[in-house]
């Protein structure tokens, strides 16, 4: 059975402005997502699923899905604030999307196989799909509990506009992930790469730490873990006090990995992330993605 691709594409883009998933970088108006998916074909993915807000169903449907359906099966799920487990009922008040575990667990019902989860506005590069597909597809038919995770080293996925958000890994000598810490704040000071650690200090870190960039292989028993732990999550008062806390995929991992009850390997890649997190960021990733057409990496027209 071929592996799905789950597209994250309900964020905003905050820090970015406006729906940066739409915004047209490649020479004749591509998007990101598009190399993306033109890249997870290639690599052999079978099935897209993407996560938005159901307040741009129509815009999506139209800029994005169009383009897609004639090459490969697509389907649509929702994530909303009270999109809650029986019992639960979302905060008054809150507005902030309740985080990237939270947008994958919508994707429950409709995905039934191995799949690789990932943010759509960020660009990964060929070789990161091909990794994962491959990692995917060779797993045995019924897996649990043995998953993946593209490593980039964090030195090669920094902004010059300004801090980004990154889950710093440790691995062991099997390549498996010992521990994922998302931290939100990371940036090159001083020569160093740098970040905010749990007493609000800036530490160092290596150029070559690996990262996680959000793009992970899973086998679909990990909804049912994540469906119970986000019970206890929202089950704890801080987190439904403070109005901005977040059900991030590397706090549910970090969980299974600690507990012993899932592996996670830390494939490695030749592709180098890159991604838009401020406006400034726009034109050298335009620069880049014209560089890899005129390299002869992708075609001038993708879809």
């Amino acid at each position: 059975m071929k592996p799905t691709l789950f597209l994250l594409a309900a964020g905003m883009g905050s820090r970015y402005g406006g729906l940066k998933q739409l915004d047209g970088l490649g020479p004749n108006g591509e998007t990101i997502m598009d190399y993306s998916i033109y890249d997870a074909l290639r690599a052999g993915f079978g099935k897209l699923v993407f996560v938005i807000r159901k307040d741009f169903e129509q815009d999506f449907r139209e800029k994005i899905i169009s383009k897609y359906e004639g090459h490969i099966p697509c389907e649509l799920v929702f994530q909303s604030l009270d999109a809650l487990p029986e019992g639960f009922t979302c905060p008054e008040g809150r507005t902030k999307p309740w985080g990237t575990n939270h947008a994958l667990l919508m994707g429950a019902d409709v995905i039934k196989e191995p799949f690789a989860v990932l943010n759509c506005d960020d660009f990964y590069g060929r070789d990161s799909f091909r990794v994962m597909a491959q990692f995917l597809a060779s797993l045995p038919e019924g897996s649990r509990n043995t998953y993946a995770m593209v490593g980039f080293r964090v030195g090669n996925t920094l902004s010059e506009s300004g801090t980004v958000s990154r889950g710093l890994c440790s691995t062991n000598e099997q390549h498996l992930l010992t521990s994922v810490v998302e931290r939100t704040k990371i940036q090159r000071m001083d020569g160093d790469v740098k970040y905010v650690d749990d007493n609000g200090e800036w530490a160092v870190t290596p150029e070559t730490t690996p990262v996680s960039m959000n793009f992970w292989g899973f086998t679909p028993d990990y909804f049912d873990y994540s469906r119970e732990y986000f019970k206890g999550f929202l089950s704890d008062p801080k987190n439904m006090e403070n109005l901005k806390s977040e059900f991030f995929i590397p706090l549910m991992v970090d969980k299974l990995i600690t507990e012993g009850t899932a592996t996670v390997e830390v494939l490695d890649t030749t592709s180098k992330w890159f991604g838009v997190t401020y406006p400034e960021d726009r034109q050298g990733v335009v620069d880049r993605i014209q560089a890899l057409v005129d390299a002869g990496e992708y075609p001038n027209k993708l879809f």
